[in-house]
């Protein structure tokens, strides 16, 4: 069954603690395959997400948002860095004390049609982890998959179906129930409601946001969506080319936001105020996103940049507390 925890245990201590995390992808070239390159998909990432929160990671796609997720989850081997989940050190784990970990580190995928195999019927998909884990007798797996599938809105009757069967809403209800049938702490939800219709997006944010007061759950949220994080995260940590550049509460970051990324970010969200939106200003950044093969020195953001001197290209900004609980990157911040 299913376990409700109204209030997390230590609820606003550290959960999870990630400092120097790097994924570098080799780049093989040559007859002999030899390495010539690396892709710096994540160059050096530090944050933390308290129990019972949703930490939201934002930037737009290719920045290194998702790749981060798998790092802290372990599904990708860091190049560098550590991540600690509950004081706990993940890198330096061997395969099989991993593999116990998972029960309490479960990841939300984004698509919710190619994450779940079409040859297994809800049941046997939900029932999986379950069985992996040794998690009680058939008839116990049973009954747990049918109270799993209540509790994210499905009917049990509908056990015996395949994947196919269901709407895109319907399959990520199903994700999310495996997600949860191990009775984890800490959830990776990556952009789990991106490929969804508008219509769903809002009923499957606020299943996550319910699941979250009854089981007492930690998220870190990945999207590229600023108006679907501000609705559901408490902090909010901006991604650009591989590096964090400001960590804030949502309600601090979007009304004064620090790093010249995330001001950028926000002026593009529309308002619902056509007056309000003829007289507010739009910040178009010049220039392409540099690429993670060969990253700018110095701060990453600085080629397109307004407020760059020449500091920005020689050293790189450390995310430092600039004010209460308001972290940024940025040698010019405000």
């Amino acid at each position: 069954m299913v376990q409700e925890v109204q209030t997390p245990k230590n609820a606003g201590t550290t959960l999870v603690d990630v400092k120097g995390l790097k994924v570098h992808f080799p780049i093989k070239g040559g007859i002999l395959g030899r390495t010539v390159g690396q892709v710096k998909a994540v160059d050096g990432v530090d944050l933390f997400v308290r129990r019972g929160e949703t930490l939201g990671l934002v930037g737009e796609s290719g920045c290194g948002k998702s790749t981060t997720g798998r790092a802290i989850l372990q599904l990708i081997k860091p190049t560098e860095g550590t991540v600690k989940l509950d004081g706990v050190e993940l890198t330096t784990l061997p395969a099989n004390e991993i593999r116990r970990k998972r029960s309490t580190m479960q990841m939300v995928f984004q698509d919710p049609y190619s994450s779940l195999d079409p040859r297994y019927t809800i049941g046997q998909i939900i029932a999986e982890p379950l069985e992996n884990f040794k998690r009680g007798n058939s008839k116990e797996i049973q009954e747990n998959v049918a109270s799993l599938m209540e509790t994210v809105g499905l009917n049990p009757y509908y056990v015996n179906r395949f994947a196919h069967e269901f709407s895109g809403g319907q399959r990520q209800r199903i994700g999310i129930a495996r997600a949860l049938a191990l009775n984890p702490s800490f959830v990776v939800a990556d952009e789990p409601v991106s490929a969804l219709d508008v219509s769903i997006q809002a009923q499957v944010l606020n299943l996550l946001q319910d699941l979250q007061g009854k089981l007492g759950l930690t998220y870190l949220f990945v999207a590229h969506n600023l108006s679907v994080v501000k609705h559901i995260s408490d902090r909010v940590a901006v991604m650009y080319l591989g590096r964090i550049v400001e960590l804030a509460k949502s309600e601090s970051l979007y009304e004064t936001p620090l790093h010249p990324y995330t001001q950028a970010l926000l002026s593009a969200i529309p308002v619902p105020d056509p007056e309000v939106e003829l007289r507010r200003k739009r910040i178009i950044l010049e220039g392409d996103v540099p690429s993670p093969v060969n990253p700018p020195s110095g701060c990453n953001f600085h080629p397109r940049c307004w407020k760059a001197q020449a500091i920005c290209s020689e050293v790189i900004p450390q995310l430092e507390e600039k004010q209460a609980n308001h972290y940024a990157a940025c040698h010019f911040p405000g």
